[in-house]
């Protein structure tokens, strides 16, 4: 179940400033993260940022928002000093951490108040439970950490009594729909009851940009086709998710995780206009919904200060403007990965983890043109076929299994490419 550290937060808001740490601060994510931090730098400061890829970008943000700490790849810090020395010669120089290790030494530092995680992919799993192992206010951006050691990951939550609070716009909805008590309650949803009145999650989906593509179709998606959303603005591999449906089963196993419950109990539910991000059901008949135009400062904004609310940037909904929502079911026939997300979910294990491992290598081919579209989710499965389900009992049984996955999924590749 989700924890929400409720005894700290009156102290959590006793604070001038609170001390942010963005891991994943170049992405897109980061850039909605500052959007919010920029109109409420009374009451947060920047105190670390982590960068990979767009080390350009990171000197930027090193030179607006002066980190204490900075965690850049492995072997780069050197340069990354320099070059931050000669782009802005006047701005204070961070200490300059790099790596793995530099990850989880800023996420757990202990002047840290919030943890943005938002490192994508697996490579955010270590980093964001660092953070929760310290104890810190985490807000959740990277679901592979759920979908790949949920049960450790939610293990940790507990013991460390840190404040989980989910980012992803599905997730974040679902959570402000959700009565107080629910996260209170030790009520099991895995039998026939309901907690706190709840009987269903309904998970929304936009269905992405291939919504209405017949099979013939979406063999010939090209990456640039299925690099663009219809709504959100999101990093290519997310948006290639998102157009597989993918993205949807990664959440559904996020969900199942965050909220204590069973796959059953989440449904996946077609929304083409994005309005609606997320509902629950209750027992009484009743469906709770939460609304507003997608924009990811919303949840942002509500992870970052809550139980307050503050601006986000974001305009009100009008409902004279969006006047039609209308709801499909998926087709798990043309889109397979939902089918396999729910089906890993079921087996439960290290078989997530190997789903998202081979996932992150297929869609990482496609976008480099080495397979089809419809390929992924082929991959995926033969993956998947090959590894057999064993329990998760720790990380590093996780990560072997992780690292196998993408062997196996590479050696695939390489057959099919030859």
């Amino acid at each position: 179940m989700l924890t929400v550290n409720s005894s700290s937060v009156h102290q959590f808001h006793e604070k001038a400033r609170q001390r942010v740490c963005v891991l994943g601060a170049t992405g897109s994510i980061g850039d909605s993260t500052f959007k919010v931090l920029n109109k409420h730098l009374d009451g947060y400061e920047v105190f670390a940022l982590s960068g990979h890829a767009r080390l350009d970008k990171l000197i930027q943000l090193c030179a607006v928002y002066e980190p204490q700490y900075v965690c850049v790849p492995e072997g780069m810090a050197e340069r990354f000093s320099l070059n931050l020395k000669h782009q802005f010669p006047d701005a204070r120089l961070p200490n300059i951490l790099e790596g793995e290790d530099g990850l989880e030494q800023i996420a757990s530092h202990p002047e840290v108040d919030i943890v943005m995680a938002a490192i994508v992919g697996a490579a955010g799993l270590a980093p964001t439970l660092a953070a929760v192992k310290a104890g810190k206010r985490v807000l959740l951006a990277n679901k592979e950490a759920l979908v790949m050691a949920g049960s450790l990951f939610m293990d940790c939550v507990r013991q460390s009594g840190a404040t989980l609070l989910p980012v992803d716009s599905e997730h974040n909805a679902i959570f402000q729909c959700l009565p107080t008590e629910y996260f209170q309650s030790s009520e099991n949803l895995h039998q026939d009851t309901s907690r706190a009145g709840v009987s269903q999650i309904l998970l929304t989906a936009s269905g992405g940009p291939f919504r209405k593509f017949s099979l013939e179709q979406l063999e010939l998606v090209t990456p640039e086709q299925a690099s663009k959303h219809p709504n959100w603005v999101m990093g290519a591999k997310i948006t290639v998710d998102s157009a597989t449906l993918m993205n949807k089963g990664l959440e559904l196993i996020e969900a199942c995780h965050l909220f204590d419950l069973p796959p059953e109990r989440v449904t996946v539910v077609i929304h083409p206009q994005s309005i609606i991000h997320s509902m629950v059901q209750y027992v009484d008949g009743s469906t709770l919904a939460q609304m507003g135009n997608p924009d990811m400062s919303t949840p942002i904004a509500h992870a970052l200060a809550w139980p307050k609310r503050i601006d986000a940037g974001v305009a009100p909904l009008d409902l004279f403007l969006n006047a039609s929502l209308n709801f499909e079911q998926p087709d798990e026939v043309r889109f397979p990965c939902l089918r396999l997300a729910r089906e890993a979910m079921e087996a439960g294990g290290t078989t997530p983890a190997v789903l998202n491992a081979a996932n992150e290598i297929a869609v990482a081919a496609f976008l480099a043109n080495k397979i089809k579209f419809t390929d992924i989710s082929r991959i995926i499965q033969a993956v998947i076929t090959q590894l057999p389900m064993i329990a998760a009992h720790d990380l590093a049984t996780i990560l072997h299994y992780d690292e196998t996955a993408r062997k196996i999924a590479r050696s695939i590749l390489a057959e099919k490419v030859a």
